[in-house]
C-alpha cells in the first residue's frame, strides 16, 4: 500500500467522539496530533500536480470556503482519454486550517456520491495529497454557465418555456435528493449549471443527511462557518435551527422566483430582516409564471416552516402541469 493510500486510510478511520464532531472523528485519537492535526506549518500551498497525478490548469471559481479548478487527470491521459479533464475542489486555505476541514469536505463528497441523477453533478473521488496535506474532491468537468450569471445576462427574466426548462429538471434533481435522505442546504443560483449535458445542481458543501441516512458519517457543526446565503438562506437557518428539506424548498423557490422575474423574491434581503419588515406582503407573482404555478411557489416561499406545506416533489409536479390539465382535474373533483 502507497504512503497515499495510507494516508487515506488513516483519514477515513472513524471514531465518534463527540456529539459536535469535527475531522478528529476520522482518526484514532492517538493519532491525531502526531498525524492529522493541521497547523498553518504543516498546510502547503497547492502545487502544479496535486498527488502526483493531478496537474491544476486554471482556477475555475472560488467562494469562501473553497476553490474549484480545471484540472488534467495524467493517469488518464497516459492510458489514452481523449478527455482527461476534471474538476477539482480544495478548500480554502483559511479552512484548510481548521481541524474540520477535511471532514466537512469527505461529508461533502459522501453526500454527493449518494445520488445518481443526470441532474446532480458526479464526483469521482476524495483524496490527500501527503506533501502539502491537503484533502481534495476530484468530479465531472462541466462546462456551461451558472444560473447567477445566467440571471446577469437575463435581467428582465426567462419566458416560461425557458423556466419551465430548468425549473423542473432542477425540482426533480432535489427531489430526489430528499427522497435519497440528503439535504443540500445552499440553494442559490451560483449552486446550479446550464452545462452541455443539461441542468446540473452542485455543491453539497453545506449539506447533511437526514437521521438514519449514512450513519457511520460524523454530526459536522456548521454554525461558526457562517455559511448560509442569508438572501436565499430559510429564516429557521439564520437564527440556528437545523437544516431540513423545508428550508432547500425555501431556497429552490427564491431562486426560481429570480429566474421568472429577474429580481429576488425579497431584494436578497437575509430572510430574517425580510420577515420582520413582512415584505411578503407586498409578493406578487412574477410575470413569467403560470397563474397556476404561483400558489404552490408562493407557498413554497413562506416564511413559517408550519406555512411552507410543500415538498420539491409537490412543486416539481406543479410546475409540470399544464394549466388545462389542472382544470380537468379540479373538474373531476368536484
Amino acid at each position: 500500500m502507497t504512503e497515499h493510500m495510507q494516508s487515506i486510510g488513516d483519514l477515513l478511520e472513524s471514531k465518534e467522539q463527540d456529539s459536535n464532531l469535527t475531522y478528529f472523528a476520522f482518526a484514532k485519537s492517538y493519532k491525531v496530533k502526531a498525524a492529522l492535526a493541521p497547523t498553518k506549518a504543516s498546510i502547503g500551498e497547492i502545487p502544479d500536480v496535486l498527488a502526483g497525478r493531478y496537474r491544476i490548469e486554471r482556477l475555475l471559481g472560488a467562494g469562501g470556503m473553497g476553490a474549484v479548478y480545471r484540472a488534467r487527470d495524467l493517469l488518464s491521459e497516459q492510458f489514452g482519454d481523449p478527455d482527461p479533464y476534471v474538476a477539482l475542489k480544495v478548500l480554502s486555505e483559511e479552512f484548510a486550517e481548521s481541524p474540520d476541514a477535511s471532514a466537512l469536505l469527505y461529508n461533502e463528497f459522501a453526500l454527493a456520491r449518494r445520488l445518481r441523477h443526470d441532474n446532480v453533478l458526479r464526483l469521482h473521488t476524495f483524496e490527500v495529497d501527503t506533501d502539502c496535506r491537503r484533502a481534495f474532491v476530484t468530479m465531472e468537468l462541466m462546462r456551461g454557465l451558472t444560473l447567477d450569471n445566467l440571471l446577469c445576462e437575463r435581467p428582465m427574466g426567462l419566458p416560461w418555456e425557458e423556466l419551465r426548462d430548468i425549473a423542473l429538471p432542477l425540482l426533480d434533481a432535489l427531489s430526489y435528493s430528499h427522497a435519497r435522505g440528503v439535504l443540500h442546504g445552499d440553494m442559490k443560483p451560483s449552486n446550479v449549471m446550464l452545462s452541455e449535458e443539461g441542468v446540473r445542481l452542485f455543491d453539497f458543501g453545506l449539506g447533511q443527511a437526514e437521521k438514519g441516512i449514512l450513519p457511520g458519517l460524523p454530526h459536522l457543526s456548521r454554525e461558526r462557518f457562517n455559511g448560509w446565503t442569508p438572501g436565499y438562506a430559510a429564516p429557521e437557518l439564520l437564527e440556528g435551527k437545523a437544516l431540513s428539506a423545508s428550508a432547500d424548498v425555501y431556497g429552490v423557490a427564491c431562486v426560481i422566483y429570480e429566474l421568472a422575474g429577474g429580481k429576488p423574491p425579497f431584494r436578497r434581503l437575509p430572510s430574517t430582516q425580510a420577515r420582520n419588515e413582512h415584505l411578503e406582503r407586498k409578493l406578487r407573482a412574477p410575470k413569467n409564471l403560470p397563474k397556476h404555478c404561483w400558489p404552490a411557489l408562493r407557498t413554497a416561499l413562506a416564511f413559517d416552516v408550519a406555512d411552507r406545506a410543500i415538498t420539491a416533489k409537490q412543486l416539481r409536479d406543479v410546475f409540470a402541469a399544464t394549466s388545462s390539465w389542472l382544470q380537468r382535474l379540479i373538474r373531476r373533483r368536484t
